[in-house]
């Protein structure tokens, strides 16, 4: 008996040995993945913090590169003007220019018309002779008339002479006015080339800061997309059995109390004029690549917390309460927010806005995971 004994102790001890070491092993096992999701956790929010002070800085970068586009654009407003007014101006010059050309010529001609008939008179006079004088003055049937047309032939001729000079003074002054004319002309060039030179180079800074705009926009964007790869990794770590249980929980609770206190009617929400921005935002953050009944149905969650008591009364407060949604915490929704969500998003937010459920009342919503049962929509449950 006492050697049967003997060999029923080792065995059990063995087997005992066995079961502890077996334990050891799986708490071992256990604690690794925790830890392992832990590390994973800590790298992914120490990820999203660096990319959140990059994304400061290029959002920084930008906009004082937009305050430097506006003042270009301001100034090339300008530059655009002053060549427009001096372009008017040269327009104006050269008709007073054509303008006094054509008077220069009408003088010209009357000068001319006012010598030819002088020379007829002259050429009538050499003609006859001084018997034309004498046959004019014979003429004359009292003296009085007779000094009458001696004074006509001196004015006659003392009227020529002065109208011939009247045309060359007028000549003269309309040359002058010409000339005046045609300097102006030539210093408003000087000043359409400054104007042109001006609005060149500023037109080329524009298209320079713009390039550089588009390439803070691209960095921005990459930004984004790694700031959405971060909220993956940091979902993906958050996965482990006691963390999900533990929200799922929580969620229940939500859940369960929202079922019971019961949901406002939309009609008595006061949206505010920036709401359709926030609620389209945050669906293209949680949603942009699902489809366009996925992105109602985001919506309906968020109108559905509005409407709970459970939850804050606002979009606003909705959106922004603490780690809730994971894009809010990153800041890729500041970015999407910045620069306006799609087409697409804005007219699902509407939806959502006016009464739209396709999930009903659901109050979350996550990327499927085993045990978990809702409504799915493309890569989300609903519950």
């Amino acid at each position: 008996m006492m050697k049967k004994a003997a060999r029923i102790i080792p065995a059990f001890i063995m087997a005992a040995v066995l079961f502890l070491g077996t334990t050891a092993d799986i708490f071992a096992s256990t604690y690794g993945q925790l830890q392992q999701a832990q590390n994973e956790k800590e790298e992914a929010e120490s990820g999203i913090d660096n990319a959140q002070d990059d994304l400061s800085d290029l959002n920084t970068e930008r906009a004082s590169l937009q305050t430097y586009l506006d003042q270009l654009n301001g100034e090339l407003a300008q530059a655009s003007g002053e060549l427009a007014n001096i372009e008017t101006l040269i327009s104006e010059k050269e008709q007073k220019i054509l303008t006094t050309q054509e008077e220069l010529e009408k003088a010209k001609e009357d000068e001319a018309a006012q010598y030819e008939a002088m020379k007829e008179r002259i050429k009538f006079m050499y003609e006859r002779g001084d018997s034309a004088y004498l046959e004019l003055f014979f003429q004359a049937e009292s003296f009085a008339e007779f000094l009458n047309k001696s004074e006509y032939v001196e004015k006659m001729t003392e009227y020529d002479r002065e109208m011939l000079e009247i045309y060359v003074r007028l000549q003269e002054k309309i040359r002058k006015d010409e000339q005046a004319l045609v300097d102006e002309r030539a210093a408003l060039d000087v000043l359409r080339q400054d104007a042109l030179a001006k609005q060149n180079e500023v037109s080329d800074l524009v298209t320079e800061t713009s390039a550089n705009m588009v390439e803070y926009e691209e960095q921005i964007s990459e930004k984004e997309q790694e700031l959405l790869e971060y909220e993956r990794q940091l979902e993906e770590s958050e996965n482990d059995i006691a963390t999900l249980q533990a929200k799922l929980e929580e969620e229940n609770k939500l859940t369960q109390q929202a079922a019971l206190a019961g949901f406002s009617d939309l009609s008595s929400i006061q949206f505010a004029a920036g709401d359709i921005d926030l609620l389209a935002a945050i669906i293209e953050c949680e949603a942009g690549g699902e489809s366009y009944t996925g992105k109602v149905a985001v919506g309906n969650v968020v109108m559905n917390r509005v409407k709970s008591s459970v939850f804050p009364n606002t979009v606003l407060e909705v959106i922004y309460q603490n780690r809730q949604f994971s894009p809010v915490g990153s800041g890729r929704f500041a970015i999407v927010l910045a620069r306006g969500a799609n087409a697409e998003c804005y007219q699902a937010a509407q939806e959502a806005m006016a009464g739209a459920a396709p999930v009903g009342n659901c109050l979350f919503f996550r990327t499927p995971i085993p045990g978990l049962t809702g409504i799915q929509i493309g890569g989300h449950i609903f519950y």
